[in-house]
């Protein structure tokens, strides 16, 4: 049994995998496509490729449960196209003990694929998103269309570029009275993060006095901003991509804030549930085989995957929207798709008389 196990680990794997390249490609070529179309000077060939390349992790991680879905459609489907099924179901071999089989390997890459998003996506995003920031930024003021904003207070702050090691590039704040007039604008070049809080550097400041302004410049200034450079760094990658524990904690402190928090705490709940989500499409992928789809050909099969795949998403995002319009707890609104999908496979097991 271990060396059908294997067998059956290999085929759909490989096509999984096989899967995943195709859609990371030509996501890659797509993406490649519409950064030449912001090429500058600064925001070269050598630094799009580098940007596109430190994404293929956070790609991966998103593309994993379409492709577990269409790959195990593929892997299965050979196997059933060359009788192989038929011959270990003839040898005494449950179509059960087949579905374990092929759950044992999605299970390990559901976990394995939870560990890159938790591990790898977050410092791989943050590194791309920052260097883009900064080759398209060149060291302005405010380029509102890269980098980051954020309010604290009375306060709109605009970052250019959140740099790993506890760095930060181009900060401009306007700070605004309870009237909502505008007082004080800054720049400072850059900043660095120290124990508990921001020291800037080269900061040029511009006070409003009524009918009159005040320019002035500093070397350094010492800027206690409720950001921590974790809680920063939230703020310039995807919620998506950020790690269960950042998520965590920058929606806590967009709530104490009174900002909309709401699609930091469903990318939490989506993070969490994503090995559920792969193990879920899996034996959706399994049961086409064993029921409605067994004697379709390989490109039906795949086109009833990407189908099935495409409106789990799109599922999943509709509620996701929904959830905030009408107050439903994110968590529903992920656990919802996923559990209807169960509720499917569960149907496509009792039709195939397992």
């Amino acid at each position: 049994m271990k060396r059908l196990d294997r067998y059956v680990a290999t085929q759909v794997l490989s096509a999984i995998f096989l899967v995943l390249l195709v859609i990371l490609g030509l996501d890659f070529v797509f993406a490649f496509m519409d950064e030449i179309a912001d090429a500058s000077d600064a925001y070269d060939m050598p630094v799009i490729l580098e940007y596109l390349l430190l994404r293929i992790p956070g790609r991966f991680y998103e593309f994993l449960p379409l492709s577990s879905l269409v790959g195990c459609l593929v892997g299965l489907g050979m196997l059933a196209s060359h009788s192989e099924l038929t011959v270990m179901r003839a040898a005494g071999i449950s179509t059960f003990r087949i579905i374990t089989s092929v759950l044992k390997p999605a299970i390990v890459l559901a976990f394995f694929s939870m560990a890159v998003g938790e591990f790898v996506v977050p410092v791989t995003e943050q590194v791309a998103q920052s260097k883009k920031a900064l080759a398209k930024a060149g060291g302005k003021a405010l380029h509102s269309q890269y980098g980051v904003w954020h309010r604290e207070g009375n306060t709109f702050i605009h970052i250019n570029a959140v740099v790993p090691g506890d760095r930060i590039e181009g900060v401009t704040r306007f700070e605004f009275n309870q009237d909502g007039v505008l007082e004080l604008t800054s720049f400072a070049q850059s900043g660095r993060y120290l124990e508990d809080h921001w020291l800037l550097s080269n900061i040029s400041q511009t006070t409003f006095h009524g009918d009159r302004t005040e320019v002035s410049q500093q070397r350094n200034e010492q800027w206690n901003m409720g950001l921590s450079p974790t809680l920063l760094a939230a703020l310039v990658v995807e919620p998506r991509d950020l790690s269960l524990s950042a998520l965590w904690s920058f929606s806590h402190y967009l709530y104490q804030q009174n900002l909309q928090s709401d699609s930091y705490f469903l990318a939490f709940w989506s993070k969490l549930f994503q090995p559920l989500t792969v193990i879920a499409l899996v034996l959706i992928g399994i049961l086409f085989i064993f029921g409605p789809l067994r004697s379709v050909t390989v490109g039906q099969r795949i086109i009833a995957g990407v189908i099935t795949g495409l409106v789990f998403k799109f599922l999943q995002d509709i509620l996701g929207q929904v959830s905030a319009i009408i107050g439903t707890p994110p968590l529903i609104a992920v656990l919802a798709p996923i559990l209807i999908c169960l509720l499917l496979g569960y149907v496509l097991l009792q039709r195939s008389k397992v």
